[in-house]
Formats: structure tokens, sequence, C-alpha cells
């Protein structure tokens, strides 16, 4: 064999099998699953290179583990026995905390620490952290979700997504929403500008100086914004902001608006508004699902780059100072980079209702 190739990984129906259970097993440590998963890629044709680069490890480890499963086979991803003495926590006793800890919860909290563990499970709190550690276990940890229940949300997915990816001739995508109840915050103290070594501070409290509501259309193939600033965001002044779009853009294009699903949106005067206009076109984005929304990321950067850290002593100084950052933008305006086909975005959505019913179905 020549130097640097790489060895040949051909699976057997039961070494596959097994493979894919110590991938899925929630009881698997992060090395036995990632060693797993080092193999059945090599199985698929891959490179060391191109399987260390989709996992983030170093080519290294993934040429040991796969000349180890070549040698040895199933046998090989196991850990080698290593110096010093053995240690005094056995696999059961493993298994247990890993268990307790995904299963069930203390009396008194609701999720273990490391010392509630360790009095449930009379071993001491360091030894629970190295359990947790190789396991991937956080309890102390908690994450949000929600997923859209609207009875459409597979339709407006691909419509929406067909917009971004494949946009129609001879037509504008507009990506349009308000972002409400800014606030002008100006500090009740002078801030303190950066110097070496120190960071710029401000105080933690504010003074309110009023609000505003900036509506914005963001051009998907161009990355340009149509901005405007109102003292209010209801039907009216979204209104006068269409008109203010269709003012701005070319009169010979068709447009495509994407936007939420807001009262504000679909009232009368709107619906009006756009029968009586058949070159304008509404897709609506899922209920509870604004990431959709391309404008949404162009908020983000706004209350990023300005809005967060800014200090305004009246509403007049905000609505300048977001003006001041669209016409910045609108210098050299970049495109978002949509890359995920509808397919891409159902399928973990597909995959995470499921394992949540199986474990509302063992719950019941």
């Amino acid at each position: 064999m020549a130097r640097g190739k790489a060895v040949a990984i051909v699976l057997s129906d039961g070494e596959r099998v097994e493979l894919e259970r110590r991938v899925r097993r929630r009881k698997s440590s992060h090395g036995s699953a990632r060693r797993a998963r080092i193999v059945l890629l090599a199985a698929e044709g891959l490179s060391n290179l191109a399987i260390a680069e989709k996992l983030g490890v170093s080519r290294l480890t993934v040429g040991t583990w796969r000349r180890r499963f070549a040698a040895k086979r199933l046998a090989g991803l196991d850990d080698e026995p290593r110096p010093g003495a053995p240690r005094k926590i056995g696999d059961d006793k493993i298994a247990e905390v890993v268990t307790r800890t995904l299963e069930t919860m203390p009396d008194d909290a609701t999720h273990w620490s490391r010392r509630s563990m360790a009095r449930a499970s009379g071993i001491s709190a360091t030894t629970v952290h190295r359990i947790w550690d190789a396991f991937g276990l956080q309890p102390h940890r908690s994450a949000t979700f929600k997923l859209s229940s609207d009875p459409l949300f597979v339709d407006k997915v691909r419509d929406i997504v067909g917009l971004y990816l494949d946009p129609p001739d001879r037509a504008l995508v507009l990506c349009v929403d308000e972002k409400s109840q800014i606030q002008a915050l100006d500090r009740t103290q002078p801030m303190l500008p950066m110097r070496p070594g120190q960071a710029e501070r401000r105080t933690h409290d504010y003074k309110r100086c009023g609000t505003t509501t900036l509506f914005a259309a963001l051009d998907v193939a161009t990355g340009a914004v149509i901005a405007s600033c109102m003292r209010r965001h209801r039907a009216r002044e979204f209104r006068a902001f269409l008109d203010a779009v269709e003012r701005a853009v070319p009169a010979d294009l068709d447009i495509h608006v994407v936007m939420d699903n807001a009262s504000s949106h679909k009232t009368k005067l709107i619906r009006d508004r756009f029968a009586r206009r058949p070159r304008w076109h509404r897709h609506f984005t899922q209920t509870s699902a604004s990431w959709l929304n391309q404008v949404e990321r162009f908020f983000a950067l706004l209350t990023e780059r300005q809005i967060g850290r800014g200090a305004h002593r009246s509403t007049a100084d905000l609505e300048a100072a977001i003006e001041r950052y669209v016409e910045t933008h609108n210098r050299d305006p970049r495109p978002f980079r949509w890359t995920k086909s509808a397919d891409d975005i159902l399928a973990p959505i597909e995959r995470f209702c499921q394992r949540t019913l199986r474990v509302h179905e063992k719950v019941e």
C-alpha cells in the first residue's frame, strides 16, 4: 500500500448496525460516538481530511481510529487500558449516574447539581463532573424552542424559500416588517470611552426619551433597504410605508412581499390596497417563524451596531441615527446569502417532532 493512503473500510451488516447504535445511543460517551462516526464516514469513501473537517477533529485522530478499526474491527474502538491505579468507579455506577441525570429530578429542585448528584449517588462531586463531562451532560443549562402550529407551515416554507433561491423574472422580492417600540435611551451619567486595557463603560440605568417604529423593506437580490421611521405602527402607517416603497421601485416590475402575520398587515385597509394593485403579491411567513423573513437579520445588525450601545436624548436623535445607518448600509449593500433549501429546513424539524413524540410516548 502506498505511503499515506487511507485504509479502505468495508463494513458487514452487523458492524454497521452496531456503529449506528453507538452513534444514536444516549448513554454513549462523546468519544465512543465520534469513533463510530469516523468509521461510518470512512466506509462511505470519505478521505481522512474530509472526515476531519466534517467532525471538527484532527486528521491524525481520524487516521488512528481508521487504522485501529481496520486491524481489530469493533474491538479496536474500545479504550485501551491506561497506566496508573485502576479506577474505583465501575460501569454500573457510571450508568446509574447517567440514567439518574437524564430520567429523574431531585426533590427540591428542577435539575441536578454536582453536589446534589454526589449526595444521591454516594460519590464525590468531582467524579460526577467527570462523568457528566464524558457524556456531554449539562443539567444546569436549558434552551428554549418554539414550533410553529401553522397548518400551512410546509407550504409557506416552500413558497418563501422558493422566492429566495429561484426568484421570478421581472420581479422584486422584498422582505417587509416593522421594528416597533425602539426606545430612545439616554444614560444617567456620561459614558467613559474605551482606552488601552479598559472597555467602554456606561451606567446600568438610563432615561427613557420616547419610542419610534422602523418600517423596512429589504431587497433580497441586492441587500438594499427602503426604510422609514414613524411614531406609531398601525395599518395606516403600514399603508403609507407601502406607498413609499411603490414610489421607490421601478413601475414595470412585479413586487413579491414577504411579511409576517401581524394584525396590521391583514386589515381591510391593507387587503384592499393589495387588491387594487395586481403587480403586488403577498407571501406570509408561518406563525411563530419570523426567522424566515430576511429583514429580521437586518434589524439584528441595526441593533448590534447602532441602537444597542447608543445613547439618544430624544426620539429625533434616535431616528437620525437609524437613518444614518440605513444610508451608510445602502452605499454598499450586500444581500444575505440564503443557502438552505426547503427540504434542508423541514428535515431536522421532522426529526425533532418525531423524537419529541417518542419521548412523550415513553412518559405516558
